[in-house]
C-alpha cells in the first residue's frame, strides 16, 4: 500500500486566553457539563497563559516527520483549529489521493481510537467527491520505539529523587462502562500492558498503575484507584520518593502539565514525598521514527514491530476511510 501524504490528527487546544471556553465547549458539546466546571477548567488553562501545549508540540512533531518521510505532512485536530475537516478539503484540492493518519493516541476504545474513526469520516464527508483515502495507522503501545522512549524516560525521572523510588504509572481515567464499550477492558488492559513492557525496560520488577483527570458525576464508576489516592496512600504507609510516569499520554497535554506537575506534585511536596515526572514522546524524533514504521508495515507488508509480553493484549484493527473500529475488529489482535 502506497501513500502520498501523512494526515496527523489530534486533539487540540487553545492557543489564547479568548479561545479556552470556546475549546471546552467543543470538547464537551452534547454531554451536560455545568458550566461552572468549564470555568473550573478554564484555569487550568488560563495558569498557562490560556495556551495548550500540544498544538506546539504537535507542530515540533510534523518538522520530526518531514526529517523521516519524503511525504507532505498535514496537521489536523479534532476539537480546535487546524480542524481536520478543513486540513482534508486542503488535502484536496492538492491531489492527495491516499494519506496514512497518526493519531497521537497509543490505544485502542472509544475515545482513543473510534472516536478517531468517527473524525475522519466526517473529514472526508466535509471533503466530498474527491476526497482522500485515509488510512488510520495500528495502534502502537507495544511499539519497540513507544517503549523505549518511556523506559528511558523512567530512567531519567529517577536519577532526580532518592534511591529506591516508587514506579507509578498513569493513565487518563475512563468510565467503567467505557473501557467495557467495545471489547472486554480493552483500554485498561492495553495501558497493564504496556506499563509492565516499560517497567521491565526500566528495570522494575514491581510498580503501580493508577488512573488520573475523572470528571463527571461521581455515582458513575471510573476506573481506579486515582493517582491522588494513591499517592496519599504511599505517603501514609511509609514511600519518600516516587517517579510518575503518565504513560497514558504521548505528549504533555493540561493533564500532564496541570494534574501531575502542578496538583500532584504539590500533593507531594505537602505529604514529604520527593516527586519525579517522566518525560512523555512530545516531539522525539523517536516518535517521528515510530509514525514512519507504521507506515512502512504497510507498504511493505512486513509484520508489525512489537515488544513481546507474557500476555498479549488485542487491540483495534487499522480502520480505513473512517470506518469504525467495532467487534469483532476491536478483539481482533492487529496481527490477525
Amino acid at each position: 500500500m502506497e501513500f502520498d501524504a501523512v494526515l496527523l490528527l489530534s486533539f487540540g487546544g487553545p492557543e489564547g486566553p479568548e479561545q479556552v471556553r470556546p475549546f471546552l465547549e467543543n470538547v464537551t458539546r452534547g454531554r451536560n457539563v455545568p458550566p461552572e466546571r468549564l470555568d473550573d477548567v478554564a484555569q487550568h488553562y488560563l495558569h498557562f497563559g490560556g495556551v495548550s501545549p500540544i498544538n506546539g508540540i504537535n507542530r515540533a512533531l510534523i518538522a520530526e516527520l518531514q526529517a523521516e518521510l519524503e511525504l507532505p505532512i498535514y496537521f489536523g485536530n479534532r476539537n480546535w483549529e487546524p480542524y481536520v475537516e478543513d486540513t482534508v478539503i486542503t488535502m484536496r484540492d492538492n491531489g492527495v489521493r491516499r494519506a496514512a493518519v497518526f493519531t497521537t493516541s497509543a490505544w485502542s476504545g472509544y475515545s482513543g481510537c473510534t472516536q478517531y474513526s468517527e473524525d475522519i469520516a466526517r473529514a472526508r464527508e466535509a471533503a466530498g467527491p474527491g476526497a482522500p483515502e485515509l488510512v488510520k495507522l495500528r495502534r502502537y503501545f507495544d511499539h519497540p520505539l513507544f517503549v523505549e522512549m518511556f523506559a528511558d524516560a523512567v530512567a531519567a525521572a529517577a536519577q532526580t529523587v532518592p534511591a529506591g523510588a516508587r514506579l507509578v504509572f498513569t493513565a487518563h481515567s475512563v468510565p467503567v462502562a467505557a473501557d467495557q464499550r467495545l471489547g472486554p477492558r480493552l483500554y485498561s488492559r492495553q495501558v497493564a500492558y504496556a506499563a509492565r513492557l516499560v517497567a521491565a525496560a526500566a528495570g522494575y520488577a514491581d510498580y503501580d498503575l493508577t488512573w488520573q483527570s475523572r470528571s463527571g458525576p461521581p455515582q458513575v464508576p471510573w476506573l481506579e484507584p486515582s493517582v491522588e489516592d494513591h499517592l496519599a496512600g504511599l505517603a501514609a504507609s511509609g514511600t519518600r520518593a516516587v517517579v510518575v510516569c503518565p504513560i497514558g499520554f504521548v505528549a504533555d497535554h493540561i493533564e500532564v502539565v496541570w494534574d501531575l506537575d502542578e496538583e500532584l506534585r504539590a500533593q507531594a511536596e505537602v505529604a514529604g514525598v520527593a516527586f519525579a515526572r517522566a518525560a512523555t514522546p512530545n516531539a522525539d524524533r523517536r516518535f517521528a521514527r515510530l509514525a514512519a514504521d507504521l507506515i512502512d508495515e504497510l507498504r511493505t507488508g512486513r509484520p508489525p514491530a512489537r515488544v513481546s509480553g507474557p500476555d498479549p493484549v488485542p487491540g483495534c484493527l487499522a480502520g480505513v476511510n473512517g470506518a469504525p473500529c467495532r467487534p469483532p475488529h476491536c478483539v481482533a489482535a492487529e496481527s490477525a
